[in-house]
């Protein structure tokens, strides 16, 4: 059975930062792109990071410079390192093997003071 399961969301001030990552099983994690998504208060779901099968990385402009996607492969783990928060990017954040249909349940996320 294959389970994405994310982690690491949390109440955060402005500025902040938070670390997410998405645990992959039954799934190997360096075989597929990988994505993270996020769906915003009165927003669909938009692509926030992928990282590429070959490590290429590709960031949505709103947070390129503040976010970075990683992957572990010994952990089959992927990482969403989210620094200088703010209050837009509340939402509940979810990771994809991209093209396979399995997506997590999501984690979220929370910028307030």
């Amino acid at each position: 059975q294959v389970q994405l399961v994310e982690s690491g969301g949390d109440l955060v001030q402005p500025g902040g930062s938070l670390k997410l990552s998405c645990e992959g099983s039954g799934l190997n994690v360096s075989a597929w792109s990988m994505a993270w998504y996020r769906r915003t208060p009165g927003k669909q779901r938009e692509l926030v990071a992928s990282v590429h099968v070959y490590g290429n990385k590709n960031y949505a402009d709103f947070v390129k410079g503040r976010f970075a996607i990683s992957r572990d492969n010994a952990k089959n783990t992927v990482w969403l390192q989210m620094n200088n928060l703010n209050v837009l990017d509340t939402g509940v954040y979810y990771c994809t093997a991209a093209g396979t249909g399995y997506w997590g349940k999501g984690t979220p996320v929370t910028v307030s003071s």
